[in-house]
């Protein structure tokens, strides 16, 4: 058996641009939780708060998971230039275009297995 710890993952938004994004594993999936944990217990916690600047600091941690996550799960980035420098996950998450960001970002999350709805439980 051979088996590939990558999938490679060609953009829609940016004709040229390849992702390699991690696969789960059991131990990746340990990992993720264990970075992701607290700051979902204080996101879902801040949601459920009465006050606005409540919702606004819970949708600021929402931030910061989403990029966790990228960061987490995105190997690399191939035929993507930012501000003169090979992109790499960090640079795209820093200052590449929003749209690859969050395109990537689908990926990753789709290589987790969860939906959604699970990951916010």
């Amino acid at each position: 058996m051979t088996y590939e710890s990558l999938v490679a993952v060609e953009s829609r938004v940016a004709p040229g641009v390849t992702y390699a994004v991690a696969k789960m594993s059991y131990g990746r999936r340990v990992e993720l939780m264990r970075r992701i944990r607290e700051l979902a217990r204080r996101m879902e916690f801040l949601e459920a708060g009465p006050e606005p600047s409540d919702r606004m600091e819970a949708g600021l941690l929402d931030a910061e998971i989403s990029r966790l996550y990228l960061t987490w799960g995105l190997r690399s980035v191939s035929g993507l230039v930012v501000d003169g420098a090979e992109a790499t996950p960090e640079l795209l998450a820093e200052s590449g275009p929003e749209d690859l960001f969050r395109e990537a970002l689908a990926a990753v999350r789709a290589q987790t297995g969860l939906t959604e709805v699970e990951r916010k439980n």
